[in-house]
């Protein structure tokens, strides 16, 4: 299938690694123009080869902290400079921080609202005047403890559902621009965080077979890959998705007792 994107523009946050480096790369092999975002150079360098070295396209990239404004409208101006327009803002960075609620000081809801609330905020600003000239898409990344959360998930999974209701308002404001909104809910996918859990766990297993161990009780069988995540992500921003907006997508093998 043609997923409509060729020549199209995307910036995407948090994409030196992980879900977020594999959907650049996802991009770029359907013909998209890629500019890629985090607060390391040296790795962004890396990614830059290394997307060049598998899909033969040049990628850009601005060294970015999301939860600074100025950095996110350098972004987006970044994508402005180099290929004359946005199409596609993808809100990828983020992190996984998750305690009891009594052991989470108030720096710590403040840092993680920061980071994926107002990161995801303060990117929509900078995108969405650019966007209205042309319609596209935006997707949020968020969890399934966003629709589910279970014990000790805070502040994260309070911060992912905020992302889940910001979503759902920003498909029907942005709507009558040609603007679509939607968000993918990830589960256990297969991340540095993961891999380390594994080792620490279990390193006298195959990766395979650490995915697939029962008591991670996943209905498909096993831990996600990254390409999942960003094959589907890549959809959501496509024209193949053109009549798609508002909704939440889970991505993690069938775990989530919610649609």
């Amino acid at each position: 299938m043609d997923l409509g994107l060729q020549d199209k523009v995307a910036v995407i946050t948090g994409s030196s690694k992980g879900i977020g480096k594999e959907t650049a790369t996802v991009l770029a092999e359907e013909g998209a123009n890629v500019v890629i975002a985090s607060r390391h150079e040296d790795e962004l360098i890396e990614v830059v080869k290394e997307i060049k070295e598998k899909t033969g396209k040049e990628v850009a990239y601005q060294v970015c902290d999301v939860t600074k404004e100025a950095d996110c409208k350098a972004f987006v101006q970044k994508a402005i400079d180099t290929y004359g327009k946005l199409d596609i803002l993808i809100n990828n960075a983020g992190s996984a921080f998750a305690k009891n609620f009594e052991e989470v000081s108030l720096n710590d809801w403040q840092e993680d609202l920061d980071l994926k609330l107002f990161g995801a905020v303060h990117m929509l600003h900078a995108a969405i005047p650019e966007l209205k000239k042309n319609g596209g898409a935006i997707v949020n990344l968020t969890a399934v403890a966003g629709k589910n959360p279970p014990a000790n998930t805070t502040p994260t999974s309070v911060t992912r559902a905020a992302g889940l209701a910001l979503t759902k308002t920003l498909s029907k404001d942005l709507a009558q621009y040609n603007i679509r909104v939607n968000a993918v809910c990830i589960g256990l996918i297969r991340s540095g965080q993961i891999e380390k859990r594994w080792q620490e766990e279990a390193p006298e297993l195959t990766w395979e077979e650490y995915a697939r161990d029962p008591k991670f009780d996943i209905p498909l069988g096993r831990i996600g890959d990254t390409r999942e995540a960003a094959n589907v992500i890549s959809f959501l921003v496509s024209e193949a998705a053109s009549y798609v907006t508002g909704v939440a997508v889970n991505i993690d093998g069938g775990k989530s007792p919610s649609l």
